[in-house]
């Protein structure tokens, strides 16, 4: 499985949805396949022009590293140099900040990644996992 445009589209829709019910700031969506490649990308009116960037790399650095942002940015404060040099050699794709959760399908394979951002770190991560378990799908390392 890989995640298709009407996957995508019914992950920034309860994204959205979700932001709205919490009353939380204009946020920006993006979600990747499995490739890296957007599959698609969403902005609240009045979200920011950089909120596509952070959301993005949020997603991608997640795919490249292997791991939900959060834990990039935990690692970071372990090893500095480590995100440091990833981001370098990812050409300043990473944003080591929550917000960026895998997309695993149902039988636990990475088929994506969805970035938010817009509002503080952790809700962008919770709007991010709700929005992927809302899409019949597992967001990776989902709270227990």
């Amino acid at each position: 499985m890989t995640l298709s445009l009407d996957t995508g589209r019914r992950i920034a829709r309860s994204a959205h949805a979700a932001a709205d019910r919490l009353r939380l700031r204009p946020l920006t969506i993006v979600v990747l396949d499995g490739g890296g490649h957007i599959v698609v990308a969403e902005r609240s009116d009045a979200s920011p022009i950089g909120r596509f960037e952070i959301a993005r790399g949020k997603a991608y650095g997640a795919l490249a590293l292997g791991m939900n942002s959060r834990a990039i940015m935990e690692r970071g404060e372990l090893q500095p140099q480590f995100v440091a040099s990833a981001t370098a050699a990812l050409d300043g794709r990473v944003i080591p900040v929550p917000g960026g959760v895998l997309v695993d399908d149902v039988s636990g394979r990475l088929v994506g990644a969805v970035g938010v951002s817009g509002d503080t770190s952790d809700n962008d991560e919770l709007v991010a996992m709700e929005a992927i378990a809302a899409a019949g799908l597992a967001p990776r390392g989902a709270w227990a």
